[in-house]
């Protein structure tokens, strides 16, 4: 059975975010991510989940911007002074951290110099950055109207182009059964790409549990597939975080 990780931007929200390490280890998460950790200490960070024994699976990039600005920006063309400067702030945190993956967000963007655009600066990233493992994750329209990359297809066409051996797919079972209806053929033609899964349930982005996706089901197609990576909770909890939590010992026994 995979490895899960808790996504604490979206589980025990009623808690500050250094206390929901421990709530995720009390849960039975082994991992955490966090989508954008950059305005608390990386030292306080580190500390918290080192404690409870926690793996720091993932961050986004770039940080984000509360102005009212774009919150990604790697597919913006002319936006690559700014791609490469935020960049580097999202690899030190990583660093720091000891972060496994850095999900490189392509913001809203259209057509092909979008695409040229996108493509190059990933190429630049990866080659900055070696030993980073970087992914790319396909969004769905709804929740996202605009964003550049949101579909896998596509998604493994630029990973492909980009050819550097440390970028990989970020495959979100929630946005893979919006987009094409169907997670687990999606899985079959894009397993050898994914360095990085997560998941939420259909519709409402809620809790692993009974709807179009059959998440035992996929759980054992990411098994047999070979996949040796971190499956992360990235779901709204219908009421609370532990009321709901019941999957994770089910799929865990």
């Amino acid at each position: 059975m995979p490895r899960f990780a808790a996504n604490l931007t979206f589980l025990f929200t009623e808690l500050p975010m250094l206390q929901r390490f421990a709530a995720a280890r009390r849960a039975g998460f082994r991992g955490v991510e966090v989508l954008f950790p950059y305005d608390l200490s990386t030292r306080d960070l580190t500390k918290a989940a080192q404690t409870e024994g926690l793996e720091f699976v993932l961050i986004n990039a770039p940080p984000p911007n509360w102005a009212g600005g774009p919150r990604g920006f790697a597919a913006l063309p002319g936006g690559e002074e700014r791609f490469r400067r935020d960049f580097e702030r999202a690899l030190r945190h990583a660093q720091e951290l000891r972060a496994l993956h850095i999900h490189v967000m392509a913001g809203a963007a259209e057509g092909a110099t979008a695409r040229q655009t996108f493509t190059e600066n990933l190429r630049w990233a990866c080659e900055r950055a070696p030993h980073a493992s970087l992914t790319i994750e396909p969004l769905n329209s709804l929740d996202m109207p605009g964003y550049f990359l949101r579909d896998f297809d596509q998604a493994a066409e630029i990973i492909d182009a980009v050819g550097c051996p440390n970028l990989g797919l970020q495959f979100d079972a929630y946005h893979a059964q919006i987009i094409t209806g169907d997670v687990a053929a999606t899985w079959a033609a894009h397993a050898a790409r994914t360095r990085h899964v997560q998941i939420a349930s259909v519709p409402g982005r809620h809790e692993p549990g009974p709807g179009p996706v059959d998440f035992p089901g996929f759980f054992r197609a990411v098994d047999a597939s070979g996949y040796a990576g971190w499956i992360s909770a990235e779901y709204n909890p219908r009421i609370t975080t532990e009321a709901g939590i019941g999957w994770l010992a089910d799929m865990t026994r």
